[in-house]
């Protein structure tokens, strides 16, 4: 078990560092001593310095360009480190003299003898750890200003690489150096495979032949059937876990890549390890050694991605759109190019542990420049010819992205160019083209498949349909909509992350590494200023953590008072809304300072900001604020809340709905709902019908004729109204003759209700009954006086004839 795990630690660094060919990590430079003093630190740091530009200068061979930038760069970011460590004792130091005072001055009473030598040690501490700062700042800029310079260098000289010409490979001239420096690097070859010889001799001996015989056996195994019985139980795995669909899908292409590397890589490692378990290589052979996993591990890599990719075997695995022609065509190049990587990658390792002369190198890169770009070339065509098979057969043509189409335009021109160049004697630029090549669509094809992945997880979990997806709207108590959209905006966002990595990672300058671009992407993203606010991607990080945690914490207390507490206590419900309301607002307000905080935003940094606002409350925003405000005063004083029926000046009446930040929602009659500005709720007449309890009052006025027995009419009318159910007993119903004319009396009718919202129907309740037992009594109401008018003949006039 323990050789296991050493094994599979092995295989990860060896994986890690294994995704290019001619790309090396950096070593970083050896920081300062944890325990050293700020003067100790500050002189160990110029003398790293110090050596980097010795070694420019240095006549010995080239230097180490991409090391002695990662010094550099060490430098700059300890020396700025310690900068920033020593700002809190400088304010210390500041604070203590600004609680001493200012010195006396001259005349004036002299102080006692204990806060003068206190003074004086501050001001000495002050003016050294002052010096102290400087000095970090300075040797800050300086590492900078040499690691720029170091840059220039390596762009220069990587020009100058790209630049140079040997004599082309159809000339006579181009061979006749390479047979005859051929016998020397035969030599020389011949001399690395003794060591090699002599290593797997040593090996072979009693003491290491048995972890050498076991690491082999496990090695024939991984590589025999290891891959396919982990692919097996993965699917298997997959089939029981995973929701069918694209998660799926893209799960199982990524762990075919996967499998391909772990398996081939550690049986490598195996290999390795079972040749060298007692240390029995030596350093350059070790180096080369472990340089062959390493190479293994990428070309496996490169088999893997396209097999996933293509997925020949299982079409309905397939990622791209790919007819299954096109993939069956496509099968072998994933094969070759890992093939021709490996190939190369052995030789260069190997020239570089042997001392391989000029010629040989040169020759070889342009073999594999011609090898790879010759693939790339035959792959292209390939699928231009299947195309316009497709076409000809009258089948429908294949949708293609437009970065498709980009991308097979610029590798078809990078073939070309690739091929030029090494016609007319540019080996270096084709084989910085044809490398390119491949390691860019190693970078494509690696983040087209994590693109896919990462959002159909993304999806799988989200999805509101999905298990995920409802255990989070029952847990966060969030609408369906919500997921859709948070799906669809995280999706984006990883999207737009990858595709930037993997243009920062096909951009990296010429011999860069990856510490290279982590350092740009901290100075690029560390130095950023909002006026006096720094932008800082941890603090917004924080600062994003703490508003999402203040946001969820706040919706479950509002959703707990909401639904726990208020109802339980005697508050009325218009009281609990306004509460609740209430500490919404203060707990946003609460929520904004504390993420204000979390970006060390403080009240110097915003000045500008509620400068520039002022100017728009004054004028545009002036309405706003004070709806606002007035919004605040009715959740205060609570003239109306939340359930009254009110009734403005506006023809506006009904219940209210909500009081919000800006204005209150009046449901209407007919159900309509009415956006009323706060404003309008202090400055205006309102009529809160339900205020304080209000009773309904029911009137009914009956006008009957003169000769109506009035106290029958009473005793009749009361006794409907004291038996109608709705009706209070006190107030008692009240009868009134209100008044009586020429033909009539009328009597005023008053009963009272629990709630002013019960008058209309009771009223109409109450008209039945009375008209109906009116009916019954034989009484009936006054009519409405008609007046006839007849024009009379006036004396003289004659009379009509009949």
């Amino acid at each position: 078990m323990p050789i296991l795990l050493r094994c599979l630690l092995l295989l990860l660094l060896s994986f890690g560092s294994s995704l290019s060919l001619a790309q090396t990590g950096d070593p970083s430079p050896a920081a300062a001593t944890p325990t050293a003093t700020p003067a100790q630190s500050l002189d160990q740091l110029t003398e790293q310095l110090d050596s980097v530009r010795a070694d420019l200068k240095s006549k010995d061979g080239n230097p180490p360009l991409a090391d002695l930038r990662a010094t550099a760069l060490g430098v700059q970011d300890q020396a700025r480190q310690l900068a920033a460590s020593l700002a809190p004792q400088m304010m210390a130091l500041q604070a203590q003299l600004t609680v001493l005072g200012p010195a006396p001055a001259s005349g004036a009473p002299a102080e006692a003898s204990e806060v003068a030598a206190q003074r004086r040690q501050l001001d000495r501490a002050q003016t050294n750890l002052d010096a102290q700062i400087k000095q970090a700042q300075l040797l800050s800029q300086n590492a900078l200003q040499l690691a720029a310079q170091i840059s220039g260098m390596r762009n220069d000289q990587f020009q100058a690489r790209l630049a140079s010409r040997t004599a082309t490979p159809f000339s006579g001239a181009f061979w006749l150096d390479v047979a005859r420096t051929l016998p020397g690097d035969t030599q020389r070859l011949k001399r690395l495979g003794v060591r090699l010889g002599n290593a797997w001799s040593d090996a072979w001996q009693p003491p290491n032949r048995k972890p050498l015989l076991l690491c082999l056996i496990g090695a024939v195994l991984l590589l025999g059937g290891g891959r396919w019985a982990l692919e097996r139980a993965l699917l298997g795995l997959a089939k029981r876990h995973v929701p069918d669909g694209h998660l799926r899908r893209s799960a199982m292409a990524t762990a075919v890549a996967l499998t391909a590397v772990f398996t081939t890589g550690l049986a490598a490692e195996l290999a390795y390890l079972g040749l060298n378990w007692n240390d029995i290589l030596d350093d350059d052979t070790a180096t080369l050694a472990h340089a062959a996993v390493q190479l293994v591990c990428f070309a496996a890599f490169v088999v893997g991605l396209g097999r996933a990719l293509l997925s020949v075997r299982r079409p309905s695995w397939r990622l791209p759109a790919l007819t299954d022609r096109v993939a069956q065509c496509l099968r072998p190049f994933p094969w070759w190019l890992g093939a021709a990587a490996l190939a190369f990658g052995l030789f260069d390792r190997a020239s570089r542990t042997i001392g391989t002369s000029l010629p040989a190198t040169v020759a070889a890169r342009g073999l594999f420049a011609l090898v790879v770009s010759g693939l790339i070339g035959m792959a292209l065509m390939r699928m231009h010819r299947t195309r316009l098979a497709s076409a000809s057969s009258d089948a429908e043509p294949q949708h293609r992205p437009v970065w498709v189409g980009i991308l097979m335009a610029a590798a078809t021109l990078a073939v070309v160019l690739c091929w030029l160049a090494v016609a007319t004697g540019f080996i270096a630029l084709a084989f910085f083209l044809a490398r390119e090549m491949l390691w860019v669509g190693v970078i494509v094809a690696s983040t087209y498949l994590l693109i896919h992945l990462l959002t159909d997880l993304v999806t799988a979990l989200l999805a509101p349909q999905g298990r995920g997806g409802q255990r989070l709207q029952s847990t966060f108590d969030l609408r369906p909509h919500t997921l859709e959209q948070a799906v669809i905006v995280l999706n984006a966002v990883l999207r737009v992350t990858l595709v930037l990595l993997a243009l920062a990672t096909v951009l990296t300058p010429f011999g860069a590494g990856p510490g290279d671009l982590i350092t740009s992407a901290k100075q690029t993203f560390g130095n950023l200023k909002l006026g006096d606010l720094a932008i800082d991607p941890g603090s917004i990080f924080t600062a994003a953590l703490v508003f999402a945690i203040g946001w969820y914490t706040l919706r479950r207390l509002k959703c707990w008072l909401r639904d726990k507490l208020l109802p339980s206590s005697t508050m009325e419900l218009g009281m609990q809304e306004s509460l609740v309301t209430l500490l919404g607002y203060l707990g946003s307000m609460l929520v904004f300072v504390l993420t204000l905080a979390a970006l060390h935003v403080d009240l110097k940094s915003i000045a500008w900001i509620v400068s520039a606002l002022s100017v728009g409350i004054g004028f545009g925003l002036q309405a706003i604020v004070q709806n606002f405000i007035s919004g605040l005063i009715l959740l205060v004083e609570r003239p109306v809340k939340v359930g009254d029926w009110v009734s403005l000046s506006s023809d506006v009446e009904g219940d209210i709905q909500r009081i919000n930040v800006r204005a209150t929602e009046i449901r209407m009659g007919d159900r309509s709902t009415v956006i009323v500005p706060n404003s309008q709720l202090i400055t205006q007449n309102v009529r809160n019908v339900t205020l304080a309890n209000a009773l309904g009052r029911v009137q009914i006025v009956l006008p009957l004729p003169l000769d109506t027995d009035a106290g029958k009419v009473r005793s009749l009318v009361l006794e409907v109204l004291q038996a109608h159910p709705a009706t209070l007993e006190s107030p008692a119903p009240l009868v009134q003759l209100s008044g009586i004319d020429a033909n009539s009396m009328t009597f005023s009718c008053t009963a009272y209700v629990n709630s002013p919202r019960d008058v209309g129907s009771v009223k109409s309740d109450l008209l039945f009954e009375l008209l109906d037992r009116l009916r019954k009594a034989g009484l009936q109401l006054a009519r409405t006086q008609s007046m006839l008018v007849r024009t009379l003949p006036l004396p003289g006039d004659a009379e009509p004839t009949g």
